[in-house]
């Protein structure tokens, strides 16, 4: 299991989290169910490819809604960072090895629904497949006569801020930190008291790209909160807007280093074409520079940072 992997399962498998994620974005905030009410289930499945080989499949996060005994649902969460055009077949594929695992259990009990979220980090709309039948093109003699399957996918990034402000967990505190960042507002965190502290500064480090996260000190048993956390990366002296190797809006005050951001994130991209470096090169203007920051953080071309600043 990879780096990434262990962080994100270790902070969103606290039960507060996950139920608080789901109530959210389910049931727009209502308390449907509660942290107590949920089971921690076997995210691992088993299948046969056509080399006549078992193969395994790992959700990320999987429990169940048991309440009175009895299993309600089986609840899994998948996190996203890039979009991924196969994302009905892969989710399809968990969800229908759960229904298969009910078939085949020991256990008489009235099958259960299985529902999948996909959180989706990314700093741009998922403009990829949704569906099955978006994903899939289909003989036009076929095209209303088999199933679809569509999936929930939240962009994180794109929430309201009603939205934002209806979780109740660390959650919240990680969703306000990526609207705020894509909307280029400089974050300067809240008084909300984080409860898994060391968890989500280690999904923050991998989610938000940037390991200062790690590099953070806190007593234990004393109350933290995203200020403290936004204070000790200021000391450190970080600057702000890069979305994936710098984090919290710290301004760097030099032109020369914002210059370089520009570029930096634009290279990452493609080619920067030698007029676009000279126009970034000779600008001094630092309002401008710090827009033209953000901008190149939300582009995912040359193209689309040249359009959006002329």
């Amino acid at each position: 299991m990879g780096e990434k992997d262990k962080i994100e399962k270790l902070f969103l498998d606290y039960e507060d989290v996950f139920a608080d994620i789901i109530n959210v974005l389910l049931y727009n905030g209502r308390q449907v169910i509660k942290p107590e009410e949920l089971v921690q289930a076997n995210v691992i499945s088993h299948y046969k490819a056509d080399d006549s080989i078992i193969h395994e499949q790992e959700r990320d996060i999987a429990k169940f809604w048991v309440r009175d005994q009895i299993r309600h649902a089986l609840l899994g969460i998948e996190n996203q960072t890039t979009t991924d055009n196969d994302i009905a077949l892969r989710v399809m594929g968990y969800d229908g090895a759960s229904y298969r695992g009910q078939l085949l259990s020991e256990h008489k009990e009235p099958p259960y629904p299985v529902c999948t979220l996909v959180l989706y980090f990314g700093g741009h709309h998922w403009k990829n497949s949704r569906s099955l039948k978006e994903r899939i093109c289909a003989n036009d003699q076929l095209k209303n006569q088999w199933n679809d399957y569509p999936v929930r996918i939240f962009e994180i990034s794109f929430l309201e801020e009603e939205q934002v402000k209806m979780f109740q967990s660390d959650f919240g505190i990680v969703a306000d930190y990526f609207v705020k960042r894509k909307k280029g507002i400089d974050y300067e965190g809240n008084q909300q008291e984080i409860k898994h502290v060391d968890a989500m500064m280690k999904f923050m480090a991998v989610f938000a790209g940037d390991q200062e996260f790690l590099k953070l000190n806190f007593p234990k048993g004393g109350k933290v909160t995203m200020c403290e956390v936004v204070q000790k990366i200021k000391e450190k002296g970080r600057i702000e807007g890069r979305v994936e190797g710098e984090s919290i809006g710290i301004i760097k005050g030099k032109l020369e280093g914002r210059r370089d951001d520009i570029l930096g994130l634009l290279a990452d991209t493609g080619q920067v074409p030698e007029y676009l470096n000279r126009i970034i090169m000779k600008e001094t203007d630092q309002k401008k520079l710090k827009q033209w920051l953000f901008t190149a953080a939300r582009s995912s071309s040359i193209e689309e940072f040249e359009r959006n600043i002329q």
